[in-house]
């Protein structure tokens, strides 16, 4: 299975004046987590990381140290595309693909086998968790206008698992209609195709905030334990 880990952000969000990525927790930086998991996953077997030129040397360094074999791929000004340019970054042969925010680095590996496995048979699928707030939906001037059923919400995390050529016709089409979207299911969900959920943990953050660093940095010292 082919995965492309999305490294292109920045940490205005966390603070910092660099990577969130490159940002330590329990002792490891962020990107460390993540590809850790990665490594002891046993469905992948080519990974690409897309992130900006300026980090290249230091994410490159952390690769190494790891002994991971990794594709480099220059990411653009948005996580679209970044992504985009991923893809066209992936070997001819791809058939199939997993994306995977690098942020997430509580992902356990077996999240990315179950997704291979969904994603070989043919099937779009995002890991999500199940919303268990009150979500309110609120008009411009801040007063609520809607409380939708959360029985049928989910938080959209990642692995996120697809076929390769519609994923790029999806990129092209978005291309085409300067569609904005914040992950590559919603590409499928404008196009009417399907995208099935795989139900993960809420432990599977995405580590964006001083206070998602320390969640995180609790549940990676709560493990080390076990």
């Amino acid at each position: 299975m082919h995965l492309l880990i999305a490294a292109a952000g920045s940490g205005t969000r966390m603070g910092a004046d660099c990577n969130k990525l490159l940002l330590e927790v329990s002792g490891k930086s962020i990107l460390t987590w993540t590809l850790e998991s990665v490594k002891s996953a046993k469905s992948i077997g080519w990974i690409g990381i897309v992130g900006q030129p300026v980090d290249k040397e230091l994410i490159l360094s952390i690769v190494d140290e790891l002994h991971v074999a990794v594709q480099w791929i220059d990411g653009g000004d948005t996580r679209q595309e970044s992504v985009q340019r991923g893809l066209n970054a992936l070997p001819r042969d791809a058939k199939h693909v997993l994306i995977h925010d690098g942020a997430r680095c509580l992902v356990e590996p077996s999240l990315f086998d179950r997704c291979a496995e969904l994603t070989l048979q043919g099937t779009a699928v995002i890991a999500a968790t199940p919303v268990v707030d009150t979500i309110k939906k609120v008009d411009g001037n801040g007063v609520i206008t809607d409380t939708p059923d959360r029985s049928h919400l989910w938080a959209a995390q990642t692995p996120q698992g697809f076929p390769v050529p519609r994923l790029k016709e999806g990129h092209i089409k978005a291309t085409e209609n300067n569609w904005a979207v914040t992950d590559d299911a919603s590409l499928f969900e404008r196009l009417g195709w399907p995208v099935k959920i795989l139900e993960s943990t809420p432990s599977n953050i995405k580590v964006t905030t001083p206070f998602d660093l320390s969640i995180a940095e609790s549940i990676l010292d709560k493990r080390s334990e076990c």
